[in-house]
Formats: C-alpha cells, sequence, structure tokens
C-alpha cells in the first residue's frame, strides 16, 4: 500500500479533490501549492473528518525549481519516506499561437512542462535511492492531438509531460519503481468553469474519486473516466485537421 502521498496544486480543484479521497483511504498527505491558506483550511478541514492522517503542508510555487526539490526532501523526512508523488500543479492560459499572448502561452508550458519536470526530477531522485516509489503525472485528454485556438500550448504542454512520463517508465523498466500517466477528461473546476457547457463533463468530487482509484491500480497509462474517453482519444487522434477544428471550436 502507498501510505505517503504528495500532492502539487493541491489547493484547489483535482489537486483538493485528490487529497480528500486519498485521507478517506488512511493515507498520510504532503500537501503542496502557492496560496498556504487555502493548505491551511484544507488541513484542518481533513484533521477533523480524519484524526488519524498525518498532514503536512508547505507553501510552494512549482515554477521555483530550487524550491521544488527542497520540499520533496523535507517532506520526505518528514513522512519517513513518500510512496506516491502526483505531479499536479499546472494552469490553463493558453491563447491562439500568434495572437500576441507568448507570455501566456509561455507560463502555460513552463508551469505544466518544465515545473513538472522538476517534480519529476525532485521525486525520481527520492524514488530512485531507496528503490521504490509511485509516480503519478496528471496530463489530459487534450494531450492526444495538438488543438487549435486557446487549447494549442496547453495541449502541447500536456503532451510533452505525457512522453517524459514515457521515458522515465522506459528507464525504470524492471524495477519496483511505478509510473503512471493519467488522462483527465472533462472535470469541472476552477480552472474551467468559464468555459461554458463542455461535453461529457462530470463533477470535482467524482473525478477526483475516478482519478484516485485509478492511481490505486497503478497502471501505465490511464484515461479518467474510461468511458467516453478511451474510445474518444483513438477518435481524436484520427479525425482531419478541418473537422478537428470544428470539433473543438
Amino acid at each position: 500500500m502507498r501510505r505517503n502521498v504528495l500532492i502539487t496544486g493541491a489547493s484547489s480543484g483535482l489537486g483538493r479533490g485528490m487529497a480528500r479521497e486519498f485521507a478517506a483511504r488512511g493515507c498520510s498527505l504532503a500537501l503542496c501549492a502557492r496560496r498556504l491558506e487555502l493548505l491551511e483550511e484544507l488541513r484542518e478541514e481533513l484533521a477533523a473528518q480524519h484524526p488519524d492522517v498525518r498532514i503536512h503542508i508547505r507553501r510552494l510555487d512549482v515554477n521555483e525549481h530550487a524550491a521544488v526539490f527542497r520540499a520533496f526532501r523535507e517532506l520526505d523526512a518528514e513522512l519517513g519516506g513518500l510512496d506516491r508523488v502526483v505531479v499536479n500543479a499546472g494552469i490553463g492560459k493558453g491563447q491562439p499561437v500568434g495572437a500576441g499572448y507568448f507570455h501566456a502561452n509561455r507560463e502555460t508550458v513552463e508551469t505544466n512542462f518544465v515545473a513538472a519536470l522538476a517534480q519529476c526530477e525532485a521525486a525520481m531522485e527520492l524514488f530512485r535511492k531507496r528503490n521504490a516509489g509511485h509516480l503519478v503525472v496528471i496530463s489530459s485528454v487534450a494531450a492526444v492531438r495538438g488543438l487549435p485556438g486557446n487549447m494549442t500550448a496547453y495541449s502541447a504542454s500536456k503532451a510533452a509531460l505525457a512522453t517524459l512520463a514515457e521515458g522515465i517508465r522506459a528507464d525504470v523498466y524492471g524495477t519496483p519503481i511505478r509510473i503512471s500517466t493519467i488522462f483527465p477528461g472533462y472535470i469541472r473546476t476552477q480552472m474551467n468553469e468559464r468555459a461554458g457547457r463542455m461535453p461529457f463533463m462530470i463533477g470535482v468530487e467524482r473525478g477526483s474519486r475516478l482519478l484516485v482509484e485509478a492511481m490505486e491500480r497503478e497502471p501505465a497509462r490511464a484515461y479518467v473516466p474510461f468511458w467516453p474517453w478511451r474510445p474518444l482519444s483513438l477518435l481524436l487522434r484520427l479525425l482531419p485537421d478541418g473537422w478537428l477544428a470544428r470539433a473543438v471550436s
């Protein structure tokens, strides 16, 4: 059993939801996010509901790469060894390429991929030393295909993250270390609450539960929920560019 779990981006959305799910399963938690006050609120909530669960928090901006390594090492020591690290922190500020919003696209890619690389490096440093652990990266169904409009930089960053995890998984093949790439579908969070109607949308509570259930199986890859996103991911790869543009517009 993976009992000591670190989650980045834990102050809201899926990170907050997954923290609740893991706490309900009796896991000790290391929760990281930029907004410390929200982490403190979450810690109080979880401590009241699950008094036997240990909960450690850190203010962490994942774009401060040295701080990522420092926080992971400290939390690993405080919990007596991390069993699972969930690379979840991410943003979706992208705009159409060439529309004058390079700063937004750059921030999206830096947070979703470069900062995720720092988190993977910090986690794997710990796991390689003890030859054990479970690294989970939260990608997206948007990683399946390069998407137009506001999704271009976001889908590229999540595809890069999925490819990174695939390489790490091959690198530790045959060892006790497990690497899982999770591809969530449309789950209603603060990140997409202004996106209006989106097909097959599910709530954050159900989405978080399904994500944790998928992680507990420790698959190489998982689409959450499996239906309809696994079949749709295959369809997305085959759609002609013109159909794709209309489908996501």
